[in-house]
């Protein structure tokens, strides 16, 4: 790995000036979909009469589900850093939308659990995005082999960015 490391490090930075535009434009296109999704499942709430839950909250109700978890896992899942996990599990342990207990085996951690009140907040996101799938390909324009190729993408992305911080590349 390390000869890798050393390669990437001593080519010279990319000055094709298309590959630039078009990492800059997916850089914007994710900060932009990211904040359009949390729009979209704070819209689905409103719909529904209104909630006190925001939408990152409500994320984090989905991203939780059935599972126990710590925030440490909920952090090293890569959904959330770990100040906005403490703040919104707070919220969320305050509303009533999640149960906590002390470990048995660390008293320091805390896990935590949906209430049904919680598991109800979820069920609303995935219905959201199962009843989404139903349209992605006819409104949206979207087929399975679109989403393979942007998966690979962004998992690659994900990698490139890993190793940024890792090997400090």
């Amino acid at each position: 790995m390390s000869v890798a490391i050393d390669m990437a490090r001593r080519r010279a930075p990319a000055e094709d000036g298309e590959v630039r535009s078009e990492y800059l434009q997916a850089l914007r296109l994710i900060e932009r979909l990211h904040r359009l999704l949390l729009d979209v499942i704070k819209d689905e709430f409103d719909r529904l009469g209104g909630s006190d839950l925001n939408s990152v909250q409500a994320l984090l109700l989905y991203n939780i589900g059935s599972a126990e978890l710590t925030a440490g896992e909920l952090k090293t899942r890569g959904y959330y850093l770990g100040s906005n996990v403490s703040y919104n599990l707070k919220k969320l342990v305050d509303m009533g939308y999640i149960h906590y207990k002390r470990s048995e085996t660390d008293k320091r951690s805390v896990r935590v659990s949906l209430s049904d009140k919680g598991l109800e907040a979820s069920r609303v996101v995935q219905n959201l995005y199962q009843r989404q799938l139903g349209s992605l390909e006819k409104v949206g324009e979207v087929d399975t082999e679109d989403l393979q190729r942007l998966n690979r993408s962004l998992v690659r992305l994900e990698r490139f960015w890993s190793y940024q911080i890792s090997y400090q590349l």
